[in-house]
């Protein structure tokens, strides 16, 4: 995939993006029209599709495919976001992972964990700014189990008015595989300290070659699917990710699509899909990875993630990799969400890629672009008070309404839904 170069010692990407031109005439325009139309009716793409559209669709014609299936999916002319804090209680983590550039291990004079007075100050300041969601992740830290999450969400639900979207799947793998129990049960804990939903950190790219270069201490592919699966099964809902543009081939990108379409085929229980490049700046094995990816090359994968992943309701953009003003592009290539105003980040800032934008801001951009601003819930309920609709899902029992969660949690959740 890659080669070297003796000045710089860093991978270079050997696939280019088609010309425009290439893809108006002869067969080629043909089978784009085809599958544009098969799309615009609803159609499912199949992975060789998707590598056809990788490989040889321009960017308009990507970008019109994409936006046809948002329109299908969320017909009214808004963008939602959501006003939340990521808060990490603790960084230190003996995964290792060669592209992180957060975590310290054990003993090393940064690390840290937070005191509950200093996670409850910063809580408190989230919340006087109208904040909903907690992104509440921390590292693989050997003695940070289960018990202290339960007992940290269950404090911070006590005393505040906030969801708890915590801990990714790998944290939770992490749990169970120390504390020798089933991946269930910890999941049953959480959510009876009170998690309201789960984020989808830590896919990076679900090949286990991939993993293998990249992270290999960390978790595998099937126990990264079997954690959301069972976290559907528990009547909980969480999102979808990809992190690109590292070592992954493009057939691996539709790979991990693949998988998490299948996955949401079997349960319904993801609400979003986000993907971002690699930012490989100063994390412990940068000589691995090439140059970050180009902004079109970002618009063409996610615009194909909105084409393939026909089961997902959501895409949500990433300003904080990709700068303010693609994110606002991206809002023609498929995306109808804006993301977090994240009042705190630092996983991806430690890379040296920080863009946190201000409320107003964020309204700005979305309006600029031609859609109508709105706040949401974790659960992508509309829960702006300019909004004069029905808020739906209010909170994670009315959003427990997917395959995956038992059948009398569904029909309560469905019958509390307003109708028309």
């Amino acid at each position: 995939m890659a080669q070297t170069l003796a000045n710089t010692e860093r991978p270079v990407r050997e696939w280019l993006a088609p010309l425009a031109a290439q893809a108006q005439t002869g067969s080629t325009r043909e089978e784009l029209d085809r599958l544009e139309r098969h799309v615009a009716a609803g159609g499912r793409i199949t992975q060789e599709e998707a590598l056809f559209l990788h490989a040889k669709a321009d960017l308009l014609t990507l970008g019109r495919m994409a936006t046809s299936v948002r329109l299908r999916k969320n017909p009214d002319a808004r963008v939602t976001y959501i006003v939340d804090r990521n808060l990490n209680p603790t960084n230190v983590c003996i995964t290792d992972c060669g592209f992180c550039a957060f975590y310290r291990t054990p003993g090393h004079r940064e690390a840290y964990v937070l005191s509950r007075d200093e996670i409850y100050k910063k809580v408190e300041d989230t919340v006087k700014l109208g904040g909903k969601q907690l992104l509440m992740q921390g590292g693989h830290h050997p003695n940070v189990l289960s018990d202290f999450w339960c007992e940290l969400i269950s404090d911070i639900n006590a005393r505040f008015d906030i969801n708890c979207h915590a801990l990714s799947a790998p944290e939770i793998e992490h749990f169970a595989r120390y504390e020798k129990r089933p991946i269930a049960d910890v999941i049953a804990d959480l959510k009876e300290a009170g998690m309201g939903s789960v984020p989808g950190a830590g896919a990076e790219i679900l090949v286990e070659r991939v993993r293998e270069i990249i992270a290999p201490k960390k978790t595998t592919t099937d126990d990264w699917l079997e954690v959301h699966r069972q976290v559907h099964k528990a009547g909980l809902r969480s999102s979808a990710t990809m992190m690109f543009g590292n070592v992954e081939t493009i057939p691996e990108r539709i790979e991990h699509m693949l998988r998490l379409r299948d996955l949401q085929d079997e349960t319904g229980g993801f609400t979003a899909f986000a993907s971002w490049n690699t930012q490989p700046e100063g994390v412990p094995q940068e000589h691995l990875f090439p140059r970050t990816t180009t902004p079109a090359e970002y618009l063409r994968v996610q615009s194909i993630a909105r084409i393939f992943l026909d089961n997902f309701d959501h895409m949500q953009t990433s300003y904080v990799t990709q700068g303010t003003k693609l994110a606002q592009v991206s809002l023609a290539f498929g995306c109808d969400d804006f993301g977090g105003t994240m009042l705190e980040e630092n996983v991806v800032s430690a890379a040296g890629c920080a863009n946190l934008e201000s409320i107003q801001h964020i309204e700005s951009l979305i309006r600029n672009a031609g859609y109508e601003p709105l706040q949401r819930n974790s659960w992508y309920g509309v829960s702006d008070e300019r909004f004069d609709g029905e808020t739906w899902p209010r909170n994670r029992e009315e959003a427990a309404h997917h395959i995956g969660a038992p059948e009398t949690m569904r029909a309560a959740a469905l019958a509390s839904r307003p109708t028309a």
